[in-house]
């Protein structure tokens, strides 16, 4: 369906239609302003990705002899604040 998209002929078609649009005075500017946008884009990205940590954090396994002693150490922490 794309395959004949970006040939050679298009891509001179789509720069010949750009040129009479914006003219050859403004051509600089808009490849500048699009290279800045494209390397602010990069940018936030790879900010965005330090920001997120995806190490999964270890879970602790608790035997029931363990369960059953922490919950005996918060039912008397319990009762001596009654």
């Amino acid at each position: 369906m794309f395959e004949g998209l970006f040939q050679p002929l298009h891509l001179i078609v789509i720069l010949a239609i750009v040129l009479i649009i914006f003219g050859p005075g403004k051509l600089p500017e808009i490849g500048a302003g699009l290279g800045k946008s494209i390397r602010e884009f990069k940018k936030a990205m790879s900010d965005a990705n330090k920001d997120i940590d995806v190490t999964p954090q270890p879970k602790e396994i608790t035997s029931p002899t363990t369960m059953e002693a922490k919950q005996e150490t918060t039912q008397k922490e319990t009762a001596k604040g009654n």
